[in-house]
């Protein structure tokens, strides 16, 4: 092997190594509470937010891929803060929209940029921001702690506030339309009081009306009463509720359950800031009743401001504040799957079938030991694979390289019998009707061997003829007597395989490095 080779080879090892460690490492987000949080073909999206000194955390842009099975106390980000073209920001919301209900729309939101749009939206085909040319009413208010929600295209945007030197609590009722980009209003007849920080779902199974967007009270306001937005008949209607209703929050979240006939909140604040609840509440939404439901599993700290999605077999809870992430994870897991009894877990586990076991239970909830877990994380996972691929490239690469090393050894030994730099006798067979002077010339790295046959005209038995081999290593020439034109001819002879042999180094160093290029190159594109 040369010794650019070698580098190259060496280089090419490091890098394999450097691939392999930063496999086991992932970015470790700033945000902390009120990002958004947006569920896009197995991808939870995370935009915006603000730090643990309440400070803008800057165009942090990442997400998680959910699927596959991961461990929460070893999340493995996906950074896309290079392409985020959207200015500092918190309390924005999100959804998943567009023609192909595969973009993701970002509205409003609270920024000190006065150059940050109103809207916002990314497609996750080609990975790009834009600002998209709305149509309708004039709309230049910018809101920020309030609900989006998706239904048929269109992002229903109730109430929040808006900042004009202090906050202003608002009601109205927004509707964008994400298809044919357009702004719309609904109705504000008996809709509830302004406010913000409150919980929505989208319920399509309501018994009256299966195409319904329930809002929860919000703002440390009472949820003895839930508010239902009809959007297709475009009017409001208030339900009062019973059973074990929560005490007054805000800054809680809220989603459907699997089942769709039931409603989960978690976390939020009160009246006395330094409450938080850690309990869970659940809203039938056949009877309108609370109640507290039985789970297991390791109760986490209280959350406020935190975002919730539905995914798979779970409540994903994203970030928030009320917990040191430097000991509990950033994503919280509960699994819905059964509603007699909810579980706090650590591992996601896409491949889980959605098996709702529909007996709910009203008995207070007791604390029990986490399930087991597997000692496997992606990360570990990941690491293996690349441990391996790497092991089989280098002892693939070893495998060649012994194999030219042999086969060049086998052939010097063939070539020359005796490596004490003395002359041997060589006997040639000479085939009857010879009639020209045949000339071999043997060159490699050490030195030149001359053969020379001589001609034996109208020779019709094999005769032995002696022919002297001069080896020399000291890079010098064997001296044969020979003509004028001979003595050219084996000097062209000579040059071109000398040629010939260098082309095939050249040859083999460029095959050599093609493969490290190629292998580095398929690397980074994975």
């Amino acid at each position: 092997m040369s010794k650019n080779s070698l580098v190259y080879f060496i280089l090419w090892i490091l890098l394999q190594v450097l691939i392999e460690v930063n496999c086991q490492m992932s970015l470790k987000p700033s945000v902390s509470t009120k990002p958004t949080s947006t569920l896009i073909d197995n991808k939870l999206y995370i935009l915006g937010g603000r730090d643990l000194n309440d400070q803008f955390v800057g165009k942090e842009f990442f997400y998680l891929d959910v699927s596959v099975p991961f461990n929460t106390q070893q999340l493995l980000w996906q950074d896309l803060s290079n392409i985020d073209m959207v200015p500092p920001h918190d309390a924005a919301t999100s959804v998943r929209a567009g023609a192909n209900n595969n973009t993701l729309f970002l509205y409003g939101g609270f920024t000190s940029d006065q150059t940050m749009a109103l809207v916002y939206t990314f497609d996750i085909q080609s990975n790009t921001w834009s600002i998209p040319r709305l149509t309708g009413i004039n709309n230049n208010i910018r809101k920020y702690d309030l609900i989006g929600i998706n239904y048929n295209g269109k992002m229903y945007l109730w109430g929040g506030k808006f900042y004009d030197g202090s906050p202003n609590f608002v009601n109205d009722m927004l509707i964008l339309d994400t298809i044919n980009l357009s702004w719309g209003k609904g109705s504000l007849v008996n809709a509830p009081a302004p406010r913000a920080l409150y919980g929505g779902s989208n319920d399509k199974t309501i018994q009256w009306d299966p195409k319904s967007l329930n809002i929860n009270m919000g703002n440390a306001l009472t949820l003895s009463e839930v508010y239902i937005y009809d959007t297709i008949n475009d009017n409001w209607s208030t339900k009062t509720t019973s059973g074990k209703i929560p005490s007054n929050r805000g800054g809680f979240s809220s989603i459907l359950g699997l089942d769709g006939q039931r409603i989960i909140i978690f976390g939020g604040y009160f009246n006395n800031p330094g409450y938080l609840d850690t309990s869970l509440y659940v809203l039938d939404l056949t009877n309108f009743n609370w109640y507290v439901p039985k789970f297991s599993g390791k109760i986490p700290n209280p959350r406020v401001h935190h975002r919730a999605n539905v995914i798979k077999n779970y409540m994903v809870i994203s970030f928030g504040h009320g917990y040191d992430n430097s000991i509990e994870s950033d994503i919280l897991l509960l699994d819905i799957s059964n509603n007699s009894e909810y579980i706090w877990t650590t591992i996601f586990d896409p491949s889980v079938s959605n098996n709702i076991m529909s007996t709910p239970s009203f008995s207070s909830s007791s604390p029990l030991p986490s399930s087991t877990s597997s000692n496997i994380t992606p990360a570990t996972m990941a690491g293996a694979i690349v441990g391996s691929l790497v092991g089989g490239i280098m002892l693939s690469f070893g495998s060649f390289f012994l194999y030219k090393r042999n086969k060049n050894k086998q052939n010097q030994e063939i070539i020359e019998n005796d490596n004490n730099h003395s002359q041997e006798g060589v006997e040639t067979p000479i085939e009857s009707n010879v009639h020209k002077v045949e000339h071999e010339i043997i060159n490699y790295n050490y030195g030149q061997e001359a053969v020379q046959i001589p001609r034996d005209a109208n020779t019709t038995d094999h005769e032995p003829a002696s022919a002297i081999v001069n080896r020399n290593y000291n890079h010098g020439q064997e001296i044969i007597p020979t003509s004028n034109n001979e003595r050219l001819s084996l000097h062209t002879f000579k040059d071109e395989i000398l040629q010939a042999v260098k082309q095939e180094n050249q040859n083999l160093r460029s095959e050599f490095l093609q493969i490290i290029r190629q292998e580095i190159s398929d690397i980074t594109k994975k």
